[in-house]
């Protein structure tokens, strides 16, 4: 995936060194884009091995609306979410997946609404897929302080052509070594689902970042990956049975033919 590499070669090149949340320090720069061709192969990182369960997981985890870590790891293996989850419980408070599915909200009488912005979305795609308001966003700025940690990938929109959809994802933090291959994979298998259950094609992944930074600490890694060559991409089958995008189970996706370079480590910082 070349597109990737020539990410971080534009964060070596440009980025400025910055203080951060976590006392690590970043190479940083702001505003960059990414598009990827979803009609030709699924745009998964293979010059280090991206597991295919954590991404997987932690999509149908957020599409149930789940929020406790401890649930997360249990049902799909996934770790991820670990290093924000309240020691005893597992939880994480309000982050995407209840945003997603019962965003709290003021209608214009000052009455409390809760919205189901997917089910809202599909319904808006199949009746409307010309609107321009297909939408969206875990980034609620009243329950913040309800979120373990804020959302980093806070803003989606749906765009429909020619009977292709496509997405645009806006994600206002962006750890390039660790998270930004699994949020490409997240993003790209989600317009997937949701083409598939509108009976409609994918189009393009379009990834639109804020800050974009690298951790000074894995300047060695993102090298490792830079000298690596890129191979062949895979390829997503779907389920044709499933038609509701709640319905979704692990094994109803497959990502096949994919091959990378061995995994490459890095520490998280919290």
């Amino acid at each position: 995936m070349k597109q990737l590499l020539n990410c971080f070669q534009h964060i070596l090149e440009n980025g400025k060194v910055k203080t951060d949340r976590t006392g690590t320090g970043t190479i940083s720069t702001f505003g960059y884009q990414m598009r990827f061709n979803l009609r030709e192969a699924f745009p998964m990182a293979t010059t280090k091995k991206t597991f295919e369960h954590s991404f997987k997981g932690e999509l149908l985890w957020m599409l149930s609306g789940g929020t406790n870590a401890y649930a997360l790891e249990k049902k799909y293996g996934t770790k991820i979410w670990l290093e924000w989850a309240d020691k005893e419980t597992g939880e994480l408070g309000r982050i995407y997946g209840k945003q997603w599915r019962d965003y709290r909200g003021v209608d214009k009488s000052g009455n409390v609404i809760h919205v189901d912005q997917i089910k809202q979305l599909i319904h808006d795609i199949k009746t409307n897929p010309d609107s321009r308001r297909l939408i969206v966003t875990a980034w609620n700025p009243a329950e913040l302080d309800q979120m373990n940690l804020p959302p980093c990938h806070c803003f989606y929109q749906f765009y429909v052509s020619d009977g292709e959809l496509s997405c645009q994802l806006y994600q206002r933090s962006v750890d390039s070594f660790l998270g930004l291959s699994y949020n490409i994979a997240f993003y790209s298998l989600l317009t997937h689902l949701i083409a598939h259950v509108c009976d409609l094609k994918v189009g393009e992944f379009i990834h639109t970042s804020g800050d974009l930074h690298i951790y000074l600490d894995h300047i060695d890694q993102v090298k490792l990956q830079l000298s690596r060559e890129p191979k062949q991409l895979p390829q997503v089958k779907i389920n044709p049975e499933v038609k509701d995008i709640f319905d979704f189970t692990f094994d109803d996706i497959e990502i096949v033919g994919y091959e990378s370079h061995p995994h490459i480590k890095g520490k998280v910082s919290v």
